[in-house]
């Protein structure tokens, strides 16, 4: 299962995100839930370092199915649209999918 946890203030502003594990819906280099998961998450991480001045901390580890990006201060409002299409993508896959659990939590 693909968990992703988007990370929020108390008065709803995003400080990041993690999302880890496999999907397993189906074989390696077959699976079009986790090549949906990796596209969100992937390219949401690239337009914030392309497109905004924000900075982020990222870490991966392919092995563990795991990318952590948090911000570095809060968010411009580009980020903060980029965010809320990358919790809308993940939203709408976990609603279609088993496989993938979306959590928002409070961090930051």
């Amino acid at each position: 299962m693909t968990r992703v946890h988007i990370y929020k203030t108390e008065t709803g502003a995003y400080t990041g995100f993690l999302v880890e594990g496999h999907a397993e819906y189906a074989d390696p280099g077959e699976d079009i839930v986790c090549s949906a998961i990796s596209l969100l998450t992937i390219n949401t991480v690239n337009a914030i370092g392309q497109f905004t001045e924000d900075q982020t901390e990222v870490e991966e580890d392919q092995t563990k199915g795991m990318i952590r990006c948090m911000l570095q201060q809060p968010p411009s409002h580009d980020t903060e649209l980029l965010l809320r299409f990358f919790e809308l993508g993940v939203t709408e896959l976990a609603k279609q999918y088993k496989e993938v659990s979306c959590l928002i939590e409070q961090k930051g």
